[in-house]
């Protein structure tokens, strides 16, 4: 475990050095939504739809954020099904017209491998839309595999901005003698440090411009008549809720 945590924290420290334009590009962005009334809003496929629903009702985050979450492209449900749906053609971008976006919309895109059609497709489509598009992915590892698209490109290409997770090729960064392959994932610890300072500095820029983003308070400290009058307003605009 020490082993472990030496890498994540070298790949945390490398997000900061390489990184930290990247996610204030972001961030610069979604306080410029925020500001105008507009969006966030979040899309992963597997283990990234985590990086989905960290964005979403969550103490200290924007009430104005929504993610697009999809059972079939996640894993508490047949997860088998789920590796081979995010490869599926023309999906992701029907799955994103089914939610309200408009232009000026920020929509982050996870994909550690940055190679299956779903999640290229819908950072496609909210491009065509207008939306500004931040991929977050691994390129060690999309750069080493082609991609599932039938453009023949991968997210990094497609999107607008391209936040590296500075991942491993293969996500699981450490080796143990005797087994055949790397263990402990990466991903999703350096991409929930990438979503959350998009947000904090994004709040932040949102208020540099003189508006006052809604969040949410934590509902098991003091929060619950507050994000009760954010639940009424939003409830009829953001499905999960």
């Amino acid at each position: 475990m020490d082993g472990y945590y030496d890498l994540l924290l070298g790949q945390l420290e490398e997000i900061r050095r390489s990184q930290w334009e990247k996610i204030d590009q972001a961030a610069q962005w979604l306080g410029h939504s925020l500001a105008h009334e507009g969006w966030l809003y979040a899309f992963g496929t597997g283990h990234s739809h985590a990086l989905a629903e960290e964005i979403f009702y969550r103490a200290g985050n924007p009430a104005r954020a929504t993610p697009m979450l999809d059972s079939r492209l996640m894993l508490h449900e047949k997860a088998i099904e789920a590796t081979y749906n995010e490869r599926a053609a023309d999906y992701g971008s029907k799955l994103l017209q089914s939610y309200p976006v408009q232009a000026g919309d920020l929509l982050l895109v996870a994909s550690n491998s940055g190679r299956n059609s779903v999640p290229i497709d819908v950072a496609l489509e909210g491009r065509r839309l207008g939306l500004r598009v931040v991929a977050i992915t691994n390129l060690a590892q999309s750069n080493a595999w082609p991609s599932r698209h039938a453009s023949g490109q991968n997210l990094a290409q497609v999107s607008e901005l391209t936040i590296d997770n500075c991942g491993v090729n293969g996500d699981a960064a450490l080796t143990l003698e005797g087994l055949p392959a790397k263990v402990g994932p990466t991903s999703t610890s350096t991409g929930a440090l990438i979503v959350n300072a998009i947000i904090v500095q994004g709040l932040a820029y949102a208020l540099r411009a003189g508006a006052v983003p809604e969040i949410y308070i934590s509902s098991n400290s003091h929060g619950d008549d507050h994000n009760d009058l954010l639940l009424q307003k939003y409830k009829s605009k953001i499905r999960h809720l």
